[in-house]
């Protein structure tokens, strides 16, 4: 960094004194007073080094991110912009908005339909973080409960992100949609559960290396045609070598999903745990609002309600050593392994106020299938 800082520095000298010498030469022949051309001199020498050296250090960020990717390991397909422009007729057909750009529907020449991520164009700072973590954690990930990335495109500003195309939408639109078309039965609410454990156990147990989401919530988990979900938006993901047993990061994710540790700054695979058991709560909160609206018998599901509500709890305990691993989680929802009984049920959890807002609230009462019969 302070070779790159005295590089520029010189190159700004040099740039000045050559200005300097022009403007003075062009002076002179052309007759200005030498207190006017001197003034003018140092000021349009300064302007014009400023401008050529800016354009450089611009340059140069843009080859420092272009070797950045090139010293990625098995590279994702490469797509030029002009593909993704006619792919995506234009960028005609938006489905999503985020934080750093937006989501197109397309489909490539052999008919495959595709989401493309289009970030803003000229991003720096976090955006182009969250772009390189999303090529580095993902491109190379093939499982059934994680969104594949098919590509990318890293042309001159234009940075875009190409995943498989996901017909259902995001998770947010089942949970809190109020139209009877968005209200899913039991089993299928379970399906989506067990496949969010399943990727997650793949992304923390079964990758080369670990890797922590960091933002699970229920707009980060896309929906298929056949109603299988997945895990996607890796931006804030953070890989974990197998012999680190913590990580030192600062403070990332959706208020709301946030594991306690974070305020320590230390964490752990065990945050997307946590996570987990927030998006398992809401849907459930969810379920049972259903079944109020529609006076449905509880009593279809009650002891399975109770079960993952359990399995909710175990998930939020405050202290991360006493969460279950995912794949324990998994082996749970499939009915391999009894619950934990042993569990602290005085924590501080997230309740959901609608889509976008949340408030913390303290819980400290066992769940018991008392909480399913409803007012007396």
């Amino acid at each position: 960094m302070v070779a790159k800082r005295l590089r520029f520095f010189l190159l700004f000298i040099l740039l000045f004194n050559f200005f300097i010498n022009v403007i003075i030469s062009l002076a002179t022949i052309l007759g200005v007073s030498r207190t006017g051309y001197n003034l003018f001199a140092v000021i349009s020498a300064s302007m014009s080094a400023i401008y050529i050296c800016l354009r450089a250090c611009k340059k140069t960020k843009r080859s420092e991110e272009q070797d950045d990717i090139l010293n990625l390991p098995r590279l994702p397909n490469r797509f030029s912009f002009k593909d993704l422009k006619i792919a995506t007729e234009n960028f005609g057909h938006k489905i999503g908005q985020g934080g750093f750009g937006s989501v197109f529907e397309g489909k490539l020449a052999d008919d495959t339909k595709i989401a493309v991520k289009r970030l803003e164009d000229g991003i720096i700072g976090q955006g182009r973080k969250e772009f390189l973590a999303e090529v580095e954690t993902i491109g190379n990930l093939h499982h059934i409960n994680v969104v594949r990335l098919i590509g990318f495109c890293a042309e001159k500003s234009h940075r875009l992100l190409v995943f498989e195309f996901m017909e259902n939408g995001s998770l947010e639109k089942w949970i809190f949609g109020r139209t009877p078309d968005t209200v899913l039965d039991w089993q299928t609410k379970v399906k989506i559960i067990i496949d969010i454990a399943k990727g997650l156990s793949y992304l923390h147990e079964e990758c080369r290396q670990r890797i922590a989401h960091l933002d699970i919530k229920p707009q980060n988990i896309l929906i298929d045609k056949n109603f299988n979900a997945k895990v996607a938006d890796f931006g804030l993901a953070k890989l974990i070598d197998r012999d680190q047993r913590e990580l030192n990061t600062r403070m990332r994710g959706t208020i709301g999903y946030l594991a306690p540790e974070w305020l320590t700054s230390t964490i752990t695979e065990k945050v997307d745990v946590f996570s987990f058991g927030i998006v398992e709560k809401v849907k459930i909160d969810r379920l049972l609002d259903m079944v109020d609206r529609n006076e449905i018998d509880i009593q279809l599901y009650g002891e399975k309600v109770v079960e993952m509500m359990r399995l909710a709890m175990w998930c939020l305990q405050t202290n991360s050593s006493k969460r279950p691993s995912m794949s324990t989680v998994v082996m749970v929802l499939e009915g391999n392994l009894s619950l934990e009984t042993d569990l602290d049920y005085n924590f501080f959890t997230s309740a959901t106020l609608n889509a976008n807002d949340h408030i913390y609230i303290a819980i400290s009462s066992e769940i018991n299938n008392s909480h399913l019969s409803g007012p007396r």
